[in-house]
């Protein structure tokens, strides 16, 4: 029974890591012209800040329809224009930007 759990142990991170994989090769093709992930500067926000305090959810809604979330996510005007991506590619981007931050803005313990 060990032998199975740590199977499908392994196969769950594979298929994790592969999704992470190919979202840095959608983020490598579509977004580094404009987002850095190593607070390098770009025109919009860095990925790192983003994967702190957006979920993944958040993130393939703006990728999805930028021109119509903008001002939920703050700002002003939109520069980001709407990506011919599959919802694939979406959901791989989404998982490499999440995986920049382990920490997030909503575990942070809020003071008593």
């Amino acid at each position: 029974m060990k032998q199975i759990v740590f199977a499908m142990t392994i196969l769950y991170a594979t298929l994790l890591s592969a999704d992470i994989e190919r979202g840095k090769k959608v983020y490598e093709a579509n977004c580094a012209q404009c987002h850095s992930i190593r607070m390098t500067g770009g025109l919009g926000r860095d990925f790192n800040l983003v994967s702190y305090t957006r979920t993944k959810e958040e993130i393939v809604d703006y990728i999805e329809s930028p021109d119509r979330q903008y001002r939920k996510f703050g700002y002003n005007a939109n520069a980001m224009p709407t990506l011919p991506l599959t919802g694939d590619e979406m959901d791989d981007v989404a998982d490499f930007i999440d995986s920049l931050q382990p920490f997030k803005k909503w575990m942070v313990k809020k003071g008593s």
